[in-house]
């Protein structure tokens, strides 16, 4: 309860929305909006891959298509809905009260006679709606063109129903990121409401809540916080405190105060909304989980991994009660768990439940199915880690524990490089109606689990040559030397090919391997160790830099 009231005291406190003119369709508009814009362009940084449950902010069609004798409505909740033949009581009186003044005859249940345009209004905003489905977009676009139109010679200028024309037509063109096209849209559709209904209806904050979502998209967090703030304060007035939509603008508010470093303020308000979802009766429901699954990654994010461990375990426990060892969601949880006991030194139970995993993944899945080569160089790695302990201990087991790994290292590899061919034989196979983007996500994930495999070969060979007292110690290892440069020409290789080299986890890893190369080679002291490698050190440097300055935090923030 401390945690909820102290969000209200923040938004309180935050509430200072000067107005901003914009022009819009419908000529010049003022609303409240932040006359301050700030930009913040981020990407997530190298990390150790792992996957994700596919919950993702940054597609948040939400709100309603509309058909038939449908007043406006808009959609409270992120996820993506697309409307029926559905209407508002709240909007219907709206709605017949301006009917005469138009010239619609009313019937008996309340709804209006159509007209010639808004006839035509509800055939364009159908089909238009089918083809977006479809994907059609320059079709669809052209019939929410005509929509728009209608709407405003059937309904009037500034009826409810041209905001929803306004709205279809701004998300074909979010989706379409003619960003340009889409924001007077969406202000348009937001002034109308007002006009509409009042500043404070609940159609308004969830319409700024859509907005914010549209920021978010363009990292415009400053923008998306102002939106988010306004449709927080209004949903807290009609909906009350405990009500999920709260929750859920609350939830996206704690978001984009994460993405701008406000940490404090975000970790409670993300913890609050979760709070209200399960004193709702929804603390297994996929939207909490998802919240607590972003909240761990703030954790782990900040190096809280004590916190982190028991939001996941927590998780874990809802997956298992839910869905059982036979879904993946359980595993991908599971493997989660797994990683951040890994961090923590918890390595016994981390191998333990990435072994179970395994187990579980290969009867889910294909033989060489790229989440099991993932598993695998999880596995490797603990191991790695075991031989680490027991170096000071014990080297003989210390030893067998690199061989282990070395041994899985290579069956990952194998199934990585397995999942690349086929990805490239199906790119070469489409290739003349151009490149699909699940293919192209399915291909970058087995390269970074292939590099990240080959730079973990490497660095093994190098550990176990330290272990077993080289006598030689000036020499390049050419196990872990043969290692990393197959790394390198595997990359080179593929990004050619696919034309992926603009995806950072990419070349992050590319750059770790050629750290770890130069690293290897920089300590051959000797002039004949030196004319040993068959690299150009010199060469190493150059093509270091420059990653480092494509990945470098002026030109990509964090997300």
């Amino acid at each position: 309860m401390f945690l909820r009231q102290a969000a209200a005291n923040l938004i309180k406190r935050r509430f200072r929305l000067p107005s901003r003119t914009v022009s819009s369709t419908s000529g010049t508009t003022t609303i409240p909006l932040s006359s301050r814009t700030k930009f913040s362009y981020q990407y997530h940084g190298p990390k150790d891959f792992s996957w994700r449950m596919n919950y993702s902010h940054r597609d948040p069609r939400v709100w309603l298509f509309l058909s038939g004798n449908a007043a406006i409505i808009f959609a409270i909740h992120s996820n993506t809905v697309l409307a029926k033949d559905v209407s508002i009581e709240s909007s219907a009186e709206n709605d017949t009260e301006g009917a005469e003044a138009m010239g619609l005859r009313k019937i008996e249940d309340g709804s209006v006679i159509s007209n010639i345009h808004t006839s035509k209004w509800r055939v364009f905003t159908d089909k238009g709606r089918d083809l977006f489905l479809q994907g059609k977009l320059e079709e669809a676009e052209k019939l929410f063109l005509l929509a728009l139109q209608e709407a405003k010679e059937g309904f009037g200028e500034r009826d409810p129903h041209v905001a929803s024309a306004c709205n279809n037509l701004a998300e074909l063109y979010r989706v379409n990121k003619a960003y340009n096209k889409a924001e007077p849209l969406y202000l348009d559709a937001i002034s109308i409401l007002e006009e509409s209904f009042g500043p404070e209806d609940i159609r308004v904050g969830s319409a700024f809540h859509n907005l914010g979502q549209f920021y978010i998209v363009q990292r415009k967090l400053e923008e998306a916080r102002v939106c988010y703030e306004r449709a927080l304060k209004i949903k807290a007035r009609v909906l009350g405190l405990n009500h999920t939509d709260y929750a859920d603008t609350m939830y996206h508010l704690g978001m984009v105060l994460h993405l701008q470093g406000k940490g404090k303020d975000s970790e409670a308000l993300i913890q609050d909304s979760i709070r209200i979802l399960e004193d709702g009766g929804q603390g297994e429901s996929i939207m909490c989980v998802k919240r607590m699954r972003y909240l761990a990654q703030i954790y782990m994010k900040s190096n809280r991994l004590e916190e982190a461990e028991k939001v996941q375990r927590k998780i874990l426990h809802i997956m298992e009660l839910t869905k059982g060892w036979n879904s993946l969601d359980t595993v991908i949880t599971a493997e989660g768990l797994a990683l951040i006991l890994q961090s923590s030194g918890s390595l016994k139970e981390a191998e333990e439940l990435l072994e179970r995993c395994l187990d579980a993944r290969k009867t889910l899945l294909p033989e060489d199915h790229i989440q099991i080569g993932a598993n695998m160089l999880h596995i490797a790695r603990v191991a790695m880690l075991n031989s680490n302990q027991l170096k000071k201990v014990d080297t003989s087991k210390a030893i067998c524990e690199l061989e282990k790994a070395r041994d899985i290292l290579n069956e990952s590899i194998r199934i990585a490089q397995s999942s690349l061919d086929k990805s490239m034989r199906q790119n070469r196979k489409i290739h003349s109606y151009g490149a699909s983007g699940d293919i192209g996500k399915n291909f970058r994930v087995a390269l970074v689990i292939l590099l990240q495999a080959f730079d973990a070969l490497g660095l093994l060979a190098i550990t176990k040559q330290e272990l077993e007292e080289s006598k030689d110690e000036c020499l390049p290892n050419s196990e872990a030397e043969n290692a990393l440069l197959r790394c390198i020409s595997t990359y080179k290789e593929f990004v050619t090919e696919m034309s992926i080299a603009e995806f950072p986890e990419v070349k992050a890893e590319y750059l770790k391997c050629l750290k770890h190369l130069l690293s290897l080679n920089g300590k051959s002291t000797t002039q004949t160790s030196q004319q040993s490698t068959r690299v150009n050190l010199q060469d190493l440097r150059d093509e270091i830099k420059r990653l480092e300055l494509q990945l470098s935090p002026s030109r990509n923030r964090k997300i």
